[in-house]
């Protein structure tokens, strides 16, 4: 007020005359004033009295700025003062190293705003809007800042608000305070990411206090043990135990934890639903955050289905899946180590090799499924017959080997392959009043006369089986080197085969048809012989099978087809124009072969007539793929040509699809033949053969007739034809054919003798 009315009483512009007067008057009033103060503060002194002593501004504001610097320290917060209309930045900080120095130091520092990330100045930006603009009582933020220049990103929140404005209410500066979180930051983001990382896991997690009782758990733990967070937590961990671990268990668990800190295992546990299963448990010892009592930190893995699966696994490696014996693998382990206490103990060993005879023809016929199931009856047989105490195995299709230990001499093994024998006397059942009648052939190895290692003892055996197969089956063999001179002279013979077409050393015999009817021979039937410089002549019972193991059988049985149509294609000129050919056919033409092409340029190439053609196939090989088989014989029986069934009543056809193929003649077995006028049952068969073929329109022909008492049988009982020595052997083809041509009722036995 004092200014104000000093300045306007002393006008600048007034002459100093009249200025002079004015200003003593001021100047007057002014000492006044300040007697009148000066009085008020030294009346004191005057009475008697001391004044009392009041800080001076510096002392406020030096105390002021130490309460700052410990409310600073304190906090570990940062001060800030923005000047928003020049745009600097005005901060203040407790140097923290300090932290047990009373002369705590503050550094300020002047200048521009610290660079803000760029990922974050947008949000920042706008947080700071909405305060100036009145729409947010505080600008708060979490942000990145390079508070140092210096290229480091730190988290900063900062708290602040405006406290100045200018006379228009414009804010102008704002103030406030701001912290480094980057720690306290990284700790909550790698917290989070650890609940999330446990929200996340397979593996239940289970934190257990200090007592063995549960703190906490993730979404796993119930899943895996059907138990929910609120079912849990205070409980004690032995809520899970199974009876299956004893007290001691437990004791061991809990003792190698205080030992060590860790404890990992398999344990059995038990769910709310009480199914037990097995967990892969990990359990370490971890401080609370006061570092004075110790947590549990459990991880436990449901291994059931895994442990189940190894188990499988194993199974599959050492078993055979269909009928539960051991295979191949665990054979050969288990032979192995007989062997090694045999040697160990000088005892022995013995390897019984059992193959079931024809058992392809019953797997073709009666289909895979009752295969099988017959396979899974032999392999209970066979086991029931040798004990439990022997290991039986089955090693592929329908081998089976016995493993036969604490054997006292050959003779003991021989023993134990007759009762195998005896024991397949009885038919298999396998199924509901379902039985078949199965024989084996066996073949004895034994340690250590014939081998010293498991594969030789395999092979031998193997080799003595074959053996017995060729002796007729239903036998067994024992092993000897002999055996192993046969194979090898079985290989040089199929090396000679692959060399017989070249050399022209294969031909044809024939054998005739006698029409009972007519008394004429009206068909013949081509069989193939082999010459061999080397061998001499070879039978086909042996090179047969050896042709259709090498698949030479192909280009073999086109070469039979081709030559015997040449021949009959000569009779015919001779004036046999009524004359039919029957040629064999093997399964790997008929399934392999493209069959309706060879015999329809066959027939091209010769010129017979398709109807003076048979082929002749047996049960199993057209069992053999019933489907496919009867499409390839429709499309040869369009040709022209006749098909006939050989050696029927041997097989196990079905004779309700034997009625579906295209067949014209039906071959009776010489098995129910030769004993036709001595076996009521063969006698029996033979005729209800006759009458089935003739209901079916089929031409019924008899092989094998030898007597004259079977060939009056076969002419009463309605028979079409007959064959067999009676009539005549096989024939070369000039021989043959003058047989035909002189041929009379009654001369076959003096014509062929």
């Amino acid at each position: 007020m004092l200014p104000a009315l000093f300045a306007a009483t002393v006008h600048p512009a007034a002459p100093l005359s009249t200025r002079l007067p004015l200003l003593l008057l001021a100047l007057a009033v002014l000492l006044g004033v300040g007697l009148i103060a000066s009085r008020r503060y030294w009346r004191p002194w005057l009475d008697g009295r001391r004044p009392p002593l009041e800080p001076t501004r510096s002392e406020s504001l030096r105390a002021r700025d130490e309460r700052l610097k410990l409310a600073l320290w304190a906090s570990g917060e940062h001060f800030w003062d923005y000047d928003l209309v020049q745009r600097k930045l005005y901060r203040m900080r407790v140097d923290e190293t300090a932290a047990n120095n009373p002369d705590i130091t503050v550094f300020t520092r002047h200048g521009e705003v610290p660079t803000i990330h760029a990922d974050d100045m947008p949000l920042v930006m706008d947080r700071l809007r909405l305060h100036l603009q009145g729409k947010a009582p505080l600008f708060m933020s979490e942000h990145r800042m390079d508070m140092n220049q210096n290229g480091r990103w730190v988290w900063v929140r900062a708290r602040g608000r405006v406290v100045d404005r200018d006379a228009e209410g414009r804010p102008v500066r704002i103030a406030g305070t701001a912290r480094d979180i980057t720690l306290s930051r990284n700790a909550e983001y790698e917290h989070r990411i650890a609940g999330e990382v446990m929200r996340s896991m397979n593996e239940a997690v289970a934190v257990l206090d200090w007592a063995h009782h549960f703190i906490t758990i993730n979404p796993a733990f119930t899943r895996i043990t059907g138990y929910r967070e609120d079912e849990v937590i205070g409980q004690p961990a032995r809520l899970l135990d199974s009876d299956q671990h004893d007290e001691a268990f437990f004791e061991r668990m809990n003792a190698e934890l205080l030992h060590t800190g860790h404890w990992s295992g398999e344990v059995w546990k038990r769910r709310k639903d009480n199914e037990e299963i097995l967990c892969r448990i990990e359990t370490n010892v971890v401080p609370d955050a006061s570092g004075e009592r110790q947590l549990y930190v459990q991880v436990l893995t449901d291994i059931t289905e895994q442990k189940r699966a190894e188990q499988e696994l194993r199974y599959l490696a050492n078993y055979d899946t269909l009928t539960s014996l051991p295979n191949r693998s665990l054979l050969s382990e288990r032979l192995s180590r007989a062997i090694v206490r045999a040697r160990r103990e000088r005892g022995h060993v013995a390897v019984l090799f059992i193959d079931l005879d024809r058992f392809k023809d019953i797997n073709d016929s009666l289909g895979h499924a009752t295969g099988d199931r017959i396979l899974r009856a032999a392999a209970s047989r066979v086991q029931q017959t040798v004990g439990a105490q022997h290991t039986v195995a089955r090693l592929s299709g329908d081998e089976f080997t016995v493993v036969l230990e604490d054997i006292q001499s050959l003779q003991d093994a021989e023993q134990v392959a007759q009762q195998i024998i005896e024991a397949f006397r009885v038919p298999l059942n396998f199924g509901e009043r379902l039985e078949m009648s199965v024989s084996p052939s066996i073949g004895i190895s034994l340690y250590p006369q014939h081998a010293q290692v498991p594969t030789e003892l395999l092979k031998h055996a193997d080799t003595a089986m074959y053996q017995a197969k060729a002796l007729g089956r239903h036998t067994y063999q024992v092993y000897s080197e002999s055996m192993d001179e046969k194979t090898r002279h079985r290989a040089i013979l199929a090396s000679a085969l692959r060399r017989a077409l070249e050399r022209n050393e294969l031909s044809l015999v024939f054998q005739p048809r006698l029409a009972l009817s007519r008394q004429r021979v009206t068909a013949v039937e081509a069989l193939m012989r082999w010459d061999s410089p080397e061998f001499g002549m070879v039978s086909p019972g042996q090179f047969i099978p050896l042709a259709e193991e090498s698949g030479l059988i192909l280009e073999i049985g086109a070469w039979a087809l081709r030559e015997a149509c040449r021949i009959m294609r000569g009779w015919h000129d001779e004036g046999l124009e009524d004359l039919t050919v029957a040629v064999n056919i093997s399964a790997m033409q008929l399934q392999r072969g493209d069959l309706p092409a060879v015999v329809a340029r066959t027939l091209a190439e010769t010129g017979i007539p398709a109807n003076r053609l048979e082929l002749e196939l047996t049960e199993s090989v057209i069992m053999a793929n019933p489907e496919q088989n009867a499409d390839t014989l429709r499309a040869c029986r369009r040709l022209g040509i006749s098909l006939a069934i050989d050696d029927f009543g041997t097989g196990y056809s079905s004779l309700a699809y034997l009625k579906r193929l295209p067949l014209t003649t039906l071959k009776i077995d010489r098995e129910f033949v030769n004993d036709l006028t001595h076996d009521s049952d063969d006698a029996a068969i033979t005729s209800t053969i006759i009458t089935m073929g003739q209901s079916l329109a089929l031409k019924v022909v008899a092989e094998g007739v030898e007597t004259y008492d079977q060939y009056e049988f076969l002419r009463e009982h309605g028979c079409d034809e007959v064959q067999g020595h009676w009539v005549a052997r096989a024939l070369e083809p000039n021989e043959c054919l003058r047989f035909i041509r002189e041929y009379y009722p009654g001369s076959g036995m003096r014509v062929a003798s």
